[in-house]
């Protein structure tokens, strides 16, 4: 007689695991959630009673003290959400505060002395913000300053919180912009010729410039004060506009720029390399200086431009995903835009202001 059980146990184990995957297989059917119905809404009912004092602290606006007015010029703090709807902190300049303050800002221009510092020992909590906007040739050096400021605030691009205009970015082509009416060539507005501040090397090249091509100038630095009303109009009125900076130094590159981009006009700019314009705004959107071999290649390429419309117009093709704002130019409202308003609008700030730096200074 033949031994049957082997085989007879290998097909009732097929058969159970047969039956077994069959039966997950219903049960999968019917108690899978359905693609058509939306994932249950989860409640998190054991939180419900969890003390309220994490949602004041986040209600509750971090103070940031002005300790010195910037050059004296004093705005409504109001004016931050007026122009800018920027109202994440409590903005203040009562010096009654600084106990409580989280952050002070310091104005390098304003320290006379280390005297005239805020009061130390400082609160733990409390970190100090060195604001300074002015270039290496025009400003001055104080002993003593090196290991008290926790963050820099600055034009430069390695500072803490860089204070830069920023383009606005765009996905769908604005086909909108049309370039302004133009009745001038080249414009210049300069409120400043003071050698001691570094200006020698574009009062040199706008000597020598001039004698090829025809400027429009305005300013105090040459009887001719622009009013302000009249600042964006005028500038939109020209083809090229010459953003001189006052000194060259890296990242040095202020609102001169920015005004003719935001009126619609070509800057013709002289300052750090190109390489570091490109940092910031495209490299089609403006002419640098070191372009040419010579000034009188400039005013040359300048005068061919004037006559070829379509090799101008190139110049505003960024114009299609990448729009400028124009910045405030009032004295007094200098300081609101530079002061807060790239502070505030950087996504990063309040990360930055939560996290452990050791002091430090740059200048």
């Amino acid at each position: 007689m033949s031994n049957t059980n082997g085989p007879s146990l290998l097909r009732l184990g097929v058969i159970v695991t047969l039956a077994g995957v069959i039966s997950l297989g219903v049960v999968f059917f019917w108690f899978s959630p359905s693609n058509k119905c939306p994932p249950p809404v989860f409640r998190p009912v054991q939180y419900a009673k969890t003390n309220n004092s994490l949602t004041d602290k986040a209600e509750e606006k971090p103070i940031l003290l002005l300790w010195v007015w910037p050059e004296n010029y004093r705005f409504d703090f109001s004016d931050c959400k007026k122009f800018y709807n920027i109202d994440r902190c409590q903005l203040t300049d009562d010096r009654a505060l600084y106990n409580s303050a989280d952050n002070v800002i310091v104005y390098h221009r304003a320290i006379t002395d280390l005297s005239n510092l805020p009061p130390s020992p400082r609160p733990p909590f409390q970190r100090w913000i060195w604001l300074h906007l002015e270039s290496p040739t025009n400003t001055k050096r104080i002993r003593g300053l090196e290991n008290l400021f926790n963050l820099t605030l600055s034009y430069r691009q390695d500072a803490d919180i860089p204070v830069r205009m920023r383009l606005i970015t765009r996905k769908k082509p604005n086909e909108d912009f049309v370039i302004p009416k133009k009745d001038k060539l080249v414009c210049w507005i300069v409120s400043n010729k003071d050698p001691s501040t570094g200006v020698d090397t574009r009062n040199i090249f706008y000597r020598e410039f001039s004698k090829y091509i025809q400027v429009t100038l305005f300013g105090k630095a040459f009887a001719r004060f622009l009013g302000y009303d009249d600042y964006y109009p005028t500038m939109a009125s020209c083809k090229f506009y010459l953003a001189f900076e006052n000194s060259i130094h890296k990242d040095y590159i202020t609102e001169k720029i920015n005004g003719p981009l935001a009126a619609g006009t070509v800057p013709v700019v002289l300052g750090p390399p190109r390489r570091n314009y490109e940092n910031f705004v495209p490299a089609e959107s403006f002419i640098h200086v070191s372009d040419f071999p010579d000034v009188k290649s400039l005013a040359e390429y300048l005068l061919q431009l004037d006559k070829d419309e379509d090799a101008y117009r190139k110049y505003f093709n960024w114009r299609k995903h990448l729009t400028p704002s124009p910045h405030l130019i009032l004295q007094r409202q200098e300081f609101i835009l530079l002061t807060f308003n790239y502070m505030f609008l950087d996504q990063h700030l309040l990360l930055i202001l939560d996290q452990h730096y050791s002091p430090k200074i740059q200048t």
